[in-house]
């Protein structure tokens, strides 16, 4: 947005400054991009006035000009162009001047005619692309005085970037305002007339579409000048702030738009048939814009409609059928509230924007447009002539502004600073904020034009702002250190991050955001969690799973010609749980486990002399690493399925008897459909049972010789060893045996001759030792025994 500074001081002028001033709106939330002239650097260039024009004897589209300076004589001037005449004024490059473009400026002879100078364009000087003609200067310039001096050409503009929360800046009201707040000064606003209505003329308008217009104002002004001039001070203005000059009433409107920050839309009144209807688009319907785009409508485009035809895209853009032109004599005049949800992304569909729209879907403030009317109204019968009717003004629902509540001990915590509350009660005055004090708080109506003040922490935001972000206290950060003692009974996630390391494996650290692809494939938790706002498509929910983000990465790896890959990742995944109550770290409804997994391709050892051929890494090797994670944990295995991996080649990870995680080779449909050179294995776990560590006991030395005892039995192929070695843990830990059983060992697996179909035959070596007396060979049968007890109950019997 550009503010002419000289715009802006009419308003509020305080004294400081431009640099000082573009401080203080960049410090208070509204950054200044630019500070730049109004007119590029030129030197030498005067205000003349043309005596005579006569033709150039050698040339036809050339004239010789005499050209007043206010000199003793008046100079020679060659011109081209072709609005030249006696009498106008004309800025005159004498010999000497510099134009932009370092283009200097020297006597020259012309078709054979000596040249004094030269008269010179707009374009010419830097101050618009209208090179079409001389620049033609107001009747009340002197003649001989410096452009530059009589134009204000070294006024300064300023460019402000504002954040889209800002609508109540875009306009010079808004950021008088702002200025005035900070420095604590009135503003002189604009004074607006109300016009007494001469004619009794009005027409009907019906709105049907209250969800799209809250309220709709409007009057007719009969016999206006449409070819009247734009006064050269709003055409100042207009050009200064970034707008062309269209025409009289086209410019009146949108410099009421500029500067108070209420779009508004003027139709030929004769053009209109019937009465206007205020709806939502039918579809099929078009409009033919005044950009000269024709668009098609459908029922999510609000317009305006006379009994024919659409005439007007609702707060976005008039139709060409109504656009005022020459041959206009009626007029009506339009402002309206628009709810900003009806206006939002509307323009953006057609593939446009428009400085309407963009207000129209940030907020503009809804109890001013009868006010706004007038002040239309008052320059056009000022600029144009003709007479007015009555204000129409039809409401159908202004917004509702609930009041925001700020306490002054939450204000102080937030902004680091001791601001006094009647501080704070000053600039909520000084903002026009309507602030009540009831004991420790603030309660605050937020007027019609902020729509961006709906929580506490707005309110906070706008005391420290305007108090001044430089008045900040400057701290150096103070982090107290505390001594925390580290449970012996747990271990750390970085425990396991270190451990798989020293393994070999590559830490990889992805989004929690991921593409709901991944989740389809890979996911075991149901539903996954949508994200509302995804900063990108392929990040639309959050991940049941860590297992699409290494297949991802290992993706990435493969398509760079990396066969060789381990990498794991410790991190969160979310999972609908009706059961998880909200907390200072948890979400209602959603459990958000820590989980670590690991993926693993490639050559199990590098290449050597020793091991040939090489071999590459199986589903053996990554549970062996998962086992080898930390001592004295009790894994379990049992074949099972899932989505992500290779049925017949995938396992679930037992631990206690509880499913704790599963390990495995990627699904074939996978590898196809990612487009991978082999299939590599996985493993995901949940990380709770891994972070459990077993406190170290005092065992004294044993006196007494251990004993080994192999027992052979039977069991049906389907029986996993997992169970086996399940119940072989609790008999160690029975009262019976009270810990005679030291350890165990699978070390042969048969099946064949001997053995009925469907039968397998299991070799297990039992470790005995008891610290307070020599095994007998009756102790030790008695503890056979009870062990084959515990194994019957999954069906193992003793190989005959």
């Amino acid at each position: 947005m550009r503010v002419p500074e000289s715009w802006l001081r009419s308003m509020v002028d305080p004294a400081i400054s431009t640099d000082a001033l573009a401080h203080q709106l960049t410090m208070s939330g509204a950054e200044v991009e630019e500070i730049s002239p109004v007119a590029p650097a030129f030197s030498g260039v005067r205000v003349a006035r043309v005596l005579e024009v006569s033709k150039h004897p050698n040339a036809d589209k050339l004239s010789v000009c005499k050209v007043d300076l206010g000199g003793e004589a008046p100079l020679q001037i060659v011109c081209g162009a072709p609005n030249v005449r006696s009498g106008m004024l004309a800025p005159c490059a004498v010999v000497g001047a510099v134009l932009p473009g370092d283009f200097s400026i020297k006597q020259a002879k012309m078709r054979g005619v000596d040249s004094e100078g030269m008269l010179c364009s707009a374009k010419e000087l830097g101050l618009s692309e209208d090179g079409g003609g001389l620049l033609d200067l107001p009747s009340d310039l002197n003649v001989g005085d410096d452009l530059r001096s009589a134009l204000s050409l070294d006024e300064k503009v300023l460019t402000l970037k504002l954040t889209p929360n800002k609508a109540d800046c875009l306009s010079i009201a808004g950021i008088a305002r702002e200025v005035a707040a900070i420095n604590k000064l009135r503003i002189n606003w604009p004074e607006i007339r109300v016009v007494a209505p001469a004619i009794s003329d009005v027409l009907q308008v019906r709105v049907d579409a209250p969800d799209l217009c809250g309220r709709f104002s409007g009057r007719i002004v009969r016999d206006v000048n449409p070819n009247a001039a734009t006064p050269m001070w709003m055409r100042r203005r207009l050009e200064r702030a970034g707008q062309r000059s269209v025409s009289a009433l086209v410019d009146i409107s949108n410099y009421v738009m500029l500067e108070l920050g209420r779009p508004s839309h003027i139709f030929d009144l004769d053009r209109i048939h019937g009465g206007l209807t205020v709806r939502w688009a039918r579809k099929g319907e078009t409009l033919k814009l005044l950009n000269g785009n024709t668009v098609a409508l459908d029922e999510a485009v609000g317009v305006i409609a006379d009994e024919s035809a659409v005439e007007s895209l609702a707060g976005i853009m008039g139709g060409d059928s109504t656009a005022v032109g020459d041959s206009t004599r009626n007029i009506y005049i339009e402002a309206a509230f628009w709810w900003p949800d009806a206006i939002r992304g509307r323009a953006r569909r057609f593939g446009f924007s428009t400085d309407a729209g963009h207000r129209f879907e940030r907020g503009v403030d809804a109890s001013t447009t009868v006010e706004h009317i007038e002040y239309i109204t008052s320059l056009v019968l000022q600029i144009c002539g003709g007479q007015a009717g009555p204000v129409t003004d039809v409401v159908l629902g202004l917004p509702h502004r609930p009041a925001v509540r700020m306490r002054v001990a939450r204000c102080q915590q937030v902004i680091g600073a001791s601001i006094d509350a009647s501080e704070m009660g000053d600039i909520f005055r000084r903002l026009g904020l309507d602030a009540t004090r009831e004991q420790d708080s603030f309660v605050v109506t937020p007027p019609p034009y902020r729509f961006d003040l709906e929580i506490e922490e707005d309110l906070i935001e706008e005391v420290a702002r305007i108090w001044g972000y430089d008045n900040l206290p400057a701290r150096a950060p103070l982090a107290r250190a505390t001594m925390r003692s580290h449970s012996q009974t747990r271990r750390t996630p970085h425990t396991i991050r270190a451990a798989l390391s020293r393994l070999g494996y590559v830490e990889a650290v992805n989004y929690s955001f991921v593409d709901a692809g991944w989740e389809r494939d890979f996911g075991t938790a149901g539903e996954p969690i949508k994200v509302l706002n995804p900063i990108a498509s392929d990040m639309a929910v959050m991940r049941t799973s860590l297992i699409g983000g290494l297949v991802a990465n290992f993706t990435h790896n493969a398509r760079h010609r990396e066969s060789d890959v381990r990498m794991f990742e410790v991190g969160k995944v979310f999972i609908r749980d009706a059961a998880a109550s909200d907390g200072p770290l948890s979400v209602q409804g959603i459990r958000q486990p820590m989980h670590f997994a690991a993926i693993a391709s490639g050559l199990a050892q590098p290449e050597q002399w020793g091991s040939k051929p090489s071999r590459a890494v199986d589903f053996f090797d990554v549970k062996g690493d998962l086992e080898a994670l930390v001592p004295r944990i009790t894994l379990g295995f049992e074949a099972a399925e899932h989505p992500a991996l290779h049925p017949g080649r995938c396992a679930r990870v037992l631990h206690e008897g509880r499913t704790v995680g599963f390990i495995g080779e990627l699904h074939p449909r996978w590898v196809q459909q990612y487009d991978l050179p082999s299939a590599p294995i996985l493993m995901e776990c949940e990380l709770e049972p891994w972070l459990v560590a077993q406190v170290p006991v005092f065992e004294d030395f044993p006196r007494t010789p251990a004993v080994t005892r192999d027992l052979a039995i039977v069991v049906t192929e389907a029986t996993p060893m997992a169970r086996i070695g399940a119940v072989l843990e609790q008999v160690a830990r029975s009262p019976e045996i009270s810990g005679v059983v030291r350890r165990w060992q699978l070390f042969d697996v048969y099946s064949g001759k001997g053995l009925q179909d469907g039968q397998k035959s299991l070799a297990l070596r039992l470790w005995l030792q008891d610290t307070g007396s020599t095994l007998d060979e009756q102790k030790i049968e008695q503890i056979q025994q009870v062990v084959l007890r515990a194994l019957g109950s999954v069906g193992a019997e003793l190989r005959r």
